[in-house]
């Protein structure tokens, strides 16, 4: 019985395995033809979604990267762009707009702002903008080592096409010749609209090879101004490296406790800029002097220290700036976050301010040294994590008034106005000659530096106009009071007796 049995199952076996093979393949089958399906309508809803300008999928990973991260500060959400992006704005182009970018990590961000928004003006196309690789800091990262490319060009979609690069056909072997120039600086909408437009007709592409100042402080339309507001503070975010360790940085010195976020702008380029050699050797005073003529570009040459201080035009020295935070109330326990490079001296100009503020942190203390490898020998990359701890500080304070302390100050006040410091030098050198003369007692000093810096607190003014003046006009990144409230309540939130404005 056993025998017959199992050759029975074997016949049955050999019968039914075409039948068994074919069913395995059916529902092999189905299970490909099913995932196909799957894949196909997930195409189809992600290209819908696009359609319909849906951010539900890089709203979901955004809402899940951000779930990770520890808000710093409620206030630091204003500066964040939105999260939904707009349809893209239909509309001809008259040409393509190339841009070379000039000079620091700030002002060639302010250039940018600048060139989106007279790309918007003429109906261009924009480029995106190449960064300047030459200046005394040799830098050379590109704007995409920088800034969040993908994020800057769907960001302003719905304002002015971006593109990373010119259409081949545009080149010289399809008939096209660049016309490269810079801007007339300080320019208003007139100049672009009548002498700059035209121009686009004859060549398509025209190329700025400077970008710094060439929009006006005053005088634009309110739409102009907002949009260069949007681009500054939405839509140029750092690239995600940058921002992850800025972030780092600020929680770390949040856990610490409130702190300074001091930018002492007592750095070698600087100094022979300026010719401020103020506390500096013989030997030092004359590197400075020969920097400064090696820059054709720095066209003062002969410059009188003293008489250049006198003015208020000399950074402060470490030990000025320790003498003015004692007098303003900080003291030894507070927490002093150094944004600047390598401070010219090094620690030897650094020791009375040390001594002074023994609590004084810099990002290369507080991080590893493979976390900051990779922004290492890139002067912007490192500047773009310097701005970030600054426009998070509790309170900034810049020791002279260049480009980043003019676009922190303005960042800071679109973020609720928060505390920043804005040192009168020529009032400062003065008392502090007195004081160190003997004239002036401690209290009397520490006195008048208070009185001095009442109202330069960062608190809502308006921005100051001078007609035929634009270099002497309240910078309009420092101070972008037409974004900072809406136009018809503007006298009543900035107010009246408030205005540093010069009719």
């Amino acid at each position: 019985m056993e025998v017959r049995s199992e050759g029975f199952q074997v016949m049955y076996d050999k019968l039914h395995a075409p039948v068994i093979q074919r069913s395995r393949f059916r529902f092999w089958f189905i299970r490909v033809c099913s995932s196909i399906v799957l894949w196909t309508c997930l195409v189809q809803l992600v290209t819908v979604s696009e359609l319909w300008n849906s951010n539900f999928f890089t709203g979901l990973t955004s809402h899940i990267y951000h779930t990770t991260q520890r808000p710093i500060q409620d206030d630091v959400k204003l500066t964040e762009s939105p999260h939904i992006i707009l349809p893209a704005r239909n509309y001809t182009s008259n040409g393509f707009l190339r841009v070379s970018c000039n000079g620091g990590l700030n002002q060639m961000r302010a250039a940018i702002c600048d060139m989106v928004t007279v790309a918007r003006l003429l109906n261009l196309t924009l480029v995106v903008p190449e960064l300047d690789k030459k200046s005394f800091w040799a830098d050379h990262s590109g704007f995409e080592e920088i800034f969040d490319v993908k994020h800057f060009i769907d960001s302003l979609q719905d304002e002015v096409r971006i593109v990373k690069r010119v259409p081949k056909k545009f080149s010289r072997k399809g008939g096209y010749s660049t016309m490269a120039m810079p801007p007339v600086s300080w320019s208003n909408e007139k100049y672009y609209l009548e002498q700059i437009l035209p121009l686009f007709a004859k060549h398509k592409v025209v190329h700025f090879n400077k970008t710094d100042a060439r929009l006006a402080n005053n005088g634009l339309p309110i739409d102009m101004q907002k949009l260069r507001c949007r681009v500054n503070y939405q839509a140029l975010k750092f690239t995600p490296q940058i921002e992850k360790l800025g972030q780092k940085l600020i929680q770390m010195l949040h856990e610490r406790g409130p702190f300074v976020a001091l930018h002492l702008r007592y750095e070698m380029d600087m100094l022979a800029f300026s010719g401020c050699t103020r506390g500096c050797t013989n030997e030092e005073a004359e590197d400075l002097k020969r920097m400064r003529y090696a820059f054709p570009s720095w066209r003062e040459k002969e410059i009188v220290s003293e008489e250049r201080r006198s003015q208020g035009l000399c950074p402060l020295t470490p030990e000025e700036t320790a003498l003015v935070l004692q007098a303003l109330g900080f003291d030894r326990e507070t927490q002093i976050y150094i944004a600047a490079g390598e401070i010219y001296g090094g620690e030897r100009r650094l020791a009375q301010l040390r001594a002074a503020f023994p609590n004084i942190v810099r990002k290369e203390a507080l991080l590893a040294v493979d976390e900051l490898q990779q922004f290492q020998n890139h002067s912007s990359q490192m500047a773009a994590l310097d701005f970030m701890v600054s426009v998070a500080s509790d309170t900034f304070i810049p020791t002279y008034d260049g480009n980043m302390a003019k676009l922190v100050e303005g960042h800071r006040r679109y973020s609720g106005f928060k505390k920043s410091i804005l040192l009168d030098r020529k009032k400062l050198v003065q008392l502090i000659d007195m004081h160190q003369n003997r004239t002036l007692p401690w209290n009397e000093f520490a006195d008048a530096v208070r009185q001095a810096h009442e109202k330069r607190m960062g608190q809502p003014s308006y921005r100051r106009v001078i007609a035929d003046k634009p270099k002497e006009e309240d910078y309009f990144y420092a101070n972008p009071h037409e974004c900072l409230c809406e136009e018809t309540k503007c006298d009543d939130f900035l107010g009246p007796h408030n205005s540093l404005q010069v009719k």
